[in-house]
């Protein structure tokens, strides 16, 4: 009679378990984000952004269950204005197109870097065209301007080669090295290598915090005062996330 009782509660438990999976929501067409956060020193490839200070950053992403997604970004900046321009931020328009072929994750799209008001000549605004394949933990990307790159005279066709890792240490940690170069087409001299050391903490409920090691070989990128844009330093921040 145990016998019996026990085979109608495990069936009692399995059904119950189809229901709930029939019951489960279905994944959602789109999926929108936003974030915001600040960061000790905006480094873009390894070049200070902001004169060496903190920035406040956030942004905004839409994505298609598909794999179609489009997103905009934004952060204060000092460059523009060091280089006698007159914006003080920069805002990145991007979309894309993930997908999975055999072992490879994909990701190809474009991105546009937008400095209002800029004033620069030539032009600081700057438009790109990206690939990335991801195997494992490493991600290797390739990113071409089909512009002038940020305000450089003949610039068009210049290319950012990098390569990252990303290890899942658990409990919400991981660390991501990475290392990258710059190639900027007919300013020979302002061509350089980037690399950097990032440990990442998830805490849950969208924040996080991030701390790294980011440093170039170059020190043809200067302030006003002559101090090292790309110079190695220590670069810390934290992030809030909400998905709706």
């Amino acid at each position: 009679m145990k016998l019996k009782e026990t085979a109608l509660a495990v069936s009692a438990l399995v059904l119950s378990g189809a229901a709930m999976a029939q019951a489960k929501a279905p994944e959602p067409d789109f999926t929108l984000s936003a974030n915001v956060g600040v960061i000790s020193d905006y480094r873009y490839r390894g070049i200070s952004q902001t004169r060496l200070k903190p920035a406040l950053q956030g942004g905004a992403d839409l994505a298609h269950k598909s794999g179609f997604y489009v997103g905009v970004w934004a952060s204060s900046i000092k460059w523009i204005k060091d280089a006698g321009g007159g914006s003080n931020a920069e805002v990145d328009v991007y979309g894309g197109y993930k997908f999975e072929a055999g072992p490879v994750a994909w990701d190809v799209g474009v991105l546009t870097y937008n400095y209002d008001s800029n004033r620069l000549n030539p032009n600081a605004d700057t438009q790109e065209l990206y690939v990335a394949g991801t195997y494992g933990p490493a991600t290797l990307k390739y990113s071409h301007a089909f512009s002038n790159l940020f305000g450089f005279a003949n610039s068009k066709n210049s290319g950012y080669l990098d390569l990252s890792a990303t290890f899942d240490l658990g409990d919400g940690w991981s660390i991501v090295p990475h290392i990258g170069h710059q190639t900027v087409k007919r300013n020979s001299n302002f061509s350089y290598t980037d690399y950097s050391v990032t440990a990442n903490k998830d805490f849950g409920n969208g924040f996080s915090a991030s701390a790294g090691l980011v440093g170039t070989d170059t020190k043809a990128y200067v302030s006003p005062s002559g101090r090292n844009l790309g110079r190695t330093a220590a670069v810390v921040g934290v992030k809030y996330t909400y998905t709706f």
